[in-house]
């Protein structure tokens, strides 16, 4: 799923991108004065801003929620592991104590 969303926002990025440089280009082949293309490139830099940082801020959430991911499944393998680990650890007890116990007998 986080690689859905990464995706879509690196879409989303290139489509304002390609939307921002295809303004530039219409601005600068338009027929209008130099103070009115400004202000029209004012407007489109303050929402391309604007949108960036929603971006950002969304690109930003996908990021915390991929490390909590990462920390559940470290946790979930260390707990995994641990058990693992103890089964082991009992395992051999008991197998030292069953080869004392026939050691002893034999003796």
């Amino acid at each position: 799923m986080a690689d859905e969303r990464g995706t879509s926002a690196a879409v989303l990025l290139a489509f304002m991108g390609g939307a921002a440089m295809g303004a530039v280009a219409a601005l600068l082949l338009a027929p209008q004065s130099g103070s009115e293309s400004r202000d029209q490139l004012r407007g489109y830099a303050r929402r391309a801003e604007h949108d960036f940082r929603d971006l950002a801020g969304r690109a930003g959430e996908v990021f915390d929620e991929a490390v909590d991911q990462g920390k559940e499944f470290v946790d979930t393998k260390r707990s995994v592991l641990r058990e693992a680990f103890d089964a082991g650890r009992e395992a051999m007890k008991r197998e030292r104590g069953r080869a004392q116990d026939e050691g002893s007998e034999r003796g």
